[in-house]
């Protein structure tokens, strides 16, 4: 309060020596505080100030309000006395208002990068699998309408029933129903199904299945060769076929014409062996993942593997997978029969 006094006085004084009037209405505008002029007789000549102020006491509480007094203008323009009212009520409520509004500032500013964050930890998931889910039914579309075409054009009705289009027809039907089958046991059955694992022979089941893949195989010239040992395990003969079927299935897809698969079973080790277009290394780590496709050279809608993956986590199969990029990629399957429980 001080120092406003001073500067009030030193305008008046200044006014005074320059021959000029000072305009008391700027007085108010300029300060935070209440005050007021007196002259010599302690008459207010101008101010805001509505209480009796004793112009001998330098500071004085009245009403709660500090009140400094100052006597420097020594009657320049006929004021001996200024007095200056602080509002400490006003003043509290202004500094808190202002505090406030910082601290709301601050605070919603806080708010809104950890809201934005947070969106973007939560929603990017969802956005993400809402893209591989949307990807995924293209592909199955797709994979779909290719054996559908080859059997409505091979029954049209200018088509004749050659072997030609009945081994066409066989083929697209075999492939709905792989399709329908992996669908199935992801989707319908992965939680409901009542598993009920058996003893199964396992080069017995490997060699029907073999059976089936005969078209596909001589299709593209492949030349499946395989070294079974008689091997059992404990394990869903469906859960099995899904498994052997998905890995023998893309060995035959990604392979190159007049390319080889080599399937081995000895000593509770089942390995399948291609000379296809193989893995590239950084992608490894992902093809186990549920809608992920390492190419997109060929068909498929990236679920195979993954009821590869959750088939071997059930059954205590420990698979490895090595891959070289245009050589062919190797699938092991280690039966571990010391820890089936069942």
């Amino acid at each position: 309060m001080q120092n406003i006094a001073s500067k009030i006085s030193a305008n008046i004084i200044y006014a005074d020596m320059s021959n000029l009037a000072i305009d008391t209405s700027k007085i108010s505008d300029t300060i935070q505080y209440k005050y007021a002029l007196y002259d010599k007789q302690h008459q207010k000549l101008a101010g805001n100030i509505d209480i009796d102020v004793d112009i001998n006491a330098p500071i004085q509480k009245i009403k709660g309000d500090y009140i400094l007094v100052d006597s420097t203008p020594r009657g320049h323009l006929g004021v001996f006395h200024i007095a200056i009212q602080e509002n400490s009520f006003k003043k509290i409520r202004t500094e808190l208002l202002e505090d406030m509004v910082f601290y709301f500032v601050v605070i919603f500013s806080l708010i809104s990068l950890v809201g934005y964050y947070l969106a973007n930890l939560f929603i990017s998931p969802i956005i993400n699998e809402r893209r591989k889910l949307n990807t995924f039914i293209k592909d199955t579309t797709h994979e779909l309408n290719t054996p559908i075409t080859a059997i409505l054009m091979s029954t049209g009705k200018n088509a004749a029933l050659t072997e030609r289009n009945m081994e066409r027809i066989n083929l697209s039907a075999k492939r709905i129903s792989e399709i329908y089958k992996d669908l199935v046991y992801l989707f319908l059955q992965e939680n409901k199904r009542v598993i009920e694992p058996t003893i199964l022979q396992l080069d017995t089941t490997i060699l029907e299945q073999l059976k089936y893949f005969e078209a596909f195989a001589s299709k593209k010239g492949l030349k499946i060769t395989h070294d079974l040992e008689r091997t059992t395990y404990k394990i869903d003969k469906e859960s099995f076929i899904r498994m052997f079927n998905n890995i023998v299935s893309n060995a035959i897809k990604y392979n190159k014409i007049g390319g080889t698969i080599n399937i081995t079973l000895k000593e509770n080790i089942l390995k399948v062996e291609d000379s296809g277009i193989g893995i590239k290394k950084d992608r490894l780590k992902d093809i186990f993942k549920r809608y992920y496709r390492a190419t997109k050279e060929q068909g498929g809608f990236g679920v195979g593997l993954n009821i590869v993956h959750q088939i071997c986590k059930a059954y205590n199969i420990k698979v490895d997978v090595k891959s070289t990029e245009n050589e062919g990629s190797t699938f092991i399957f280690k039966l571990n029969k010391k820890e089936e429980k069942f």
